[in-house]
Parts: C-alpha cells; structure tokens; sequence
C-alpha cells in the first residue's frame, strides 16, 4: 500500500468550523446550550495518530477506520492537531487553529481523504432528528479519495452521483439491508457489499474513507441511539457517538454552512521527511 504523507492542512475544516460557530446562537436549546457532543472519525488509512485538543493529548494511538468520542466541548476555540504517536505536538501531520465550537451541537469531525487523495479535516452536523415508529436513519457521507458513486441497497441505487465531500440521507424502514458502493451509473462495486443493520430510532452513519488508487476503499460506520418519536431520553450511542436533541432547523442552516468547505484554501505545515 502506498500512504501519501500527512503534511497537509485543509483550511476547509477552519472555515466549516468557524461556520458553525456562527450559527451557534440560533441553534443552542436551554439543555445543550454550554457544551456540543464531538465524534472524531478516523478515515486515513495506513497511519495511527495522537489526537490533541487545545495541547492536551486526547486521542492516544487513534487507528484508522475507529469512531472516538463523544467528547463534550463546551462553546468556544479550539486548536485541534493530529501527530504520529508519541511526536511532539509540534510535528503536526494534520491541524486546523481556532475552530468555533458552538454550544448545543453534534458533530462527526473526520480525518479523511480529500477526492484528490490529500488529508482533510471536514465537520459535519449529525441530524439527530426524531424518527417515525418502525424507522431508522441512514446517512452516509463520501470521505474517500475515489469519484461519484452510487449507493445501493439490495441493488437498487438509494443515493446516487454522490462525491467528496458530501452527504445523502434517508428515514426507511428499520431492518437489515444489503448494501454496497458502485461508481456512479455503473454496476461496477467499489465498496462491499456490507449487511448494515438499521434498528429502529437510531441513525446508522456510513462513510467511505481510503483511496480507490491505492486500494484501500473501506467503510466506516457510527451509529446514534435514542431517536425514537416516543419519549425515550436524550439521543446517545455506541462506537463514539451521541446526540444533542436539536431539530430539523439547525441540519438545514448548517448544511449551508458546509458549503464553505468546497471553497477552502489549502497550506502547508512542517512535517518531518
């Protein structure tokens, strides 16, 4: 396998950050209003990091293909900087300066692949929205360094043309569904297929992460609980993840908010040869 070195800071992660602190205020409810719930996905193949969070190591040792957290950031800036373990936090691999946290968020923050196969650091807000009775949510998100894909369930397309680094989402009915990653208008399979198992009043999170190049197109999965419709409690979840019971109206103003990153700059930082 041929690993691209992690020299690479995306100024897109900044801007989309910052993007959402600005939209903090109109999205904080009284119970979330002081901390947000942050997931960090590890989507770069072939490399274990140390995770920092304004200078403290938070992440030892964080592998490729894992879901960390949530970690509970309360409302604020933050300097968030990715190592090979053990270096010191000034042999950045990956780093994003003064990211706005709003409060009374929940974000997936991914280490991923641009489509060009450079390292990148993308937010994106999970819609931990309420589901129907009998419904399940799932989204899936292309973080890969590959082309437009399709993405099929029972070998129908569900979601198609979608490219790095956006997402597509749906509410279906909770089951076990076949699915597998197809390059767009084609049969041609890139990703799996893969049984994913959406139960009911939770969100099922896919992301295709690796490189098509170097043949190590992969999926990631994260899965938020407590969405059913019914009282049920605070949305939480398995494998680094968990909910802050905000609505549709902040997925949608957030959603313009990630605009920023398919205009961000990119530049350079030290990096050991």
């Amino acid at each position: 396998m041929r690993l691209k070195p992690l020299r690479h800071v995306t100024a897109v992660g900044v801007a989309a950050l910052v993007a959402f602190g600005g939209l903090g205020a109109l999205t904080a409810t009284p119970a979330f209003a002081a901390t947000s719930q942050v997931s960090v996905v590890h989507g770069i193949p072939g490399q274990n990091v140390d995770v920092y969070v304004n200078g403290k190591k938070t992440l030892p040792d964080f592998a490729p293909g894992k879901v960390a957290g949530p970690l509970s950031l309360e409302e604020g800036s933050y300097d968030i900087v990715l190592t090979k373990p053990g270096d010191d936090i000034s042999k950045a691999l990956l780093k994003v300066d003064d990211a706005e946290i709003p409060g009374g968020a929940n974000i997936s923050l991914v280490a991923h692949l641009s489509a060009d196969g450079k390292p990148s650091l993308t937010p994106f807000a999970n819609d931990v929205s309420k589901v129907a009775a009998g419904q399940a949510r799932i989204i899936v998100r292309h973080t890969a360094a590959a082309p437009a894909v399709d993405v099929r369930a029972g070998g129908k397309p569900v979601f198609e043309n979608l490219t790095n680094p956006k997402e597509a989402k749906a509410d279906l009915p909770a089951g076990t569904v076949k699915a597998d990653v197809v390059l767009a208008g084609t049969d041609t399979v890139a990703i799996g297929p893969a049984d994913l198992d959406l139960k009911e009043g939770t969100a099922t999170i896919v992301y295709a992460v690796g490189s098509a190049e170097d043949k190590t197109l992969d999926l990631v999965t994260q899965t938020i609980t407590g969405l059913h419709s019914a009282p049920g409690g605070v949305p939480s979840g398995s494998g680094g993840q968990a909910g802050s019971g905000l609505g549709l109206a902040w997925y949608a103003v957030a959603a313009a908010g990630l605009l920023m990153l398919l205009v961000g700059a990119r530049r350079l930082v030290p990096g050991r040869r």
